[in-house]
């Protein structure tokens, strides 16, 4: 007899801008799969292998063109996919991503002005009919998310950028969310954490 075929893991994402706080759910989360007896990757973009996280420390950290981070962002996510993600996924885990591919159309294309249809014929021939099963969207007003990197670390170039960049990377957050509403929850994370906490292990309970 043959033994039956592992089912295929679930990929959830985590999305938002800086300062929206999805990171802080994390640990809740993996805890909450955990629990179901689940193998859990938690992992995040840029970065997740050895050459993501070089690419990472040059993204965050050094000034270019728009489409050169775009590039090097897919360069950095097809490692990902090829050596962590795809096959966590045909063992059965669940793979948790702070961010994936709708960072990049919300920071390169919605708030640096790269064309979509660019960034589109690279999703295409980097993930191939991958994308994720889930993704969360921490939602916050531009002025708290930027009242919260304040405080936070020492800001990379990103958090660095001024209220007009946070608010077009908001609404092209949005817009992804509005664009593929099967995928999408928006989590209100401008609310007292405890209570976002509860919304968050709400959702991950039905996947």
């Amino acid at each position: 007899m043959t033994k039956n075929p592992k089912k295929r893991g679930k990929f959830i994402t985590l999305e938002g801008m800086d300062g929206a706080g999805k990171s802080t759910h994390i640990p809740n989360i993996i805890a909450a799969l955990k629990a179901r007896g689940l193998e859990v990757v938690s992992t995040r973009e840029p970065g997740g292998t050895r050459l993501g996280e070089q690419l990472r420390a040059l993204l965050l950290h050094d000034a270019m063109h728009a489409e050169t981070e775009t590039l090097l962002m897919f360069a950095a996510r097809r490692e990902h996919i090829a050596n962590l993600i795809e096959p966590a996924l045909k063992r059965g885990a669940y793979v948790l991503s702070d961010r994936f591919t709708d960072a990049t159309y919300a920071y390169q294309c919605g708030a640096k002005g790269v064309p979509s249809h660019k960034i589109k014929q690279l999703e295409k021939w980097v993930q191939g009919k991958l994308q994720p099963d889930l993704t969360l969207l921490f939602d916050v007003p531009v002025e708290i998310s930027i009242q919260r990197l304040t405080v936070a670390r020492e800001p990379d170039k990103f958090e660095r950028e001024d209220a007009k960049f946070f608010e077009k990377l908001r609404q092209a957050y949005l817009m992804r969310a509005k664009e593929d509403p099967a995928r999408f929850r928006i989590i209100d994370a401008n609310q007292a954490l405890d209570k976002v906490k509860v919304i968050v292990k709400n959702i991950i309970s039905t996947i």
